[in-house]
């Protein structure tokens, strides 16, 4: 499973990119996405991404 992050709320702040341990986010346009084949939710700990998002709800299970 992978998370996606909900385009139309990102805020394209960027702080999701840097606490990716796995690289799976980048900037694609105007905002982020997540590479679903390189996430792994932080395999099993509270993803970091979400924890840093500032927009609630941005970041979510695919």
């Amino acid at each position: 499973m992978a998370l996606k992050i909900t385009t139309s709320t990102c805020s394209a702040c960027g702080a999701c990119e840097f606490e990716c341990p796995n690289a799976a986010i980048a900037m694609k346009g105007e905002t982020y996405v997540i590479k679903a084949s390189a996430c792994s939710e932080c395999d099993g700990d509270d993803p970091k991404c979400i924890a840093v998002c500032p927009v609630e709800n941005c970041i979510v299970k695919a």
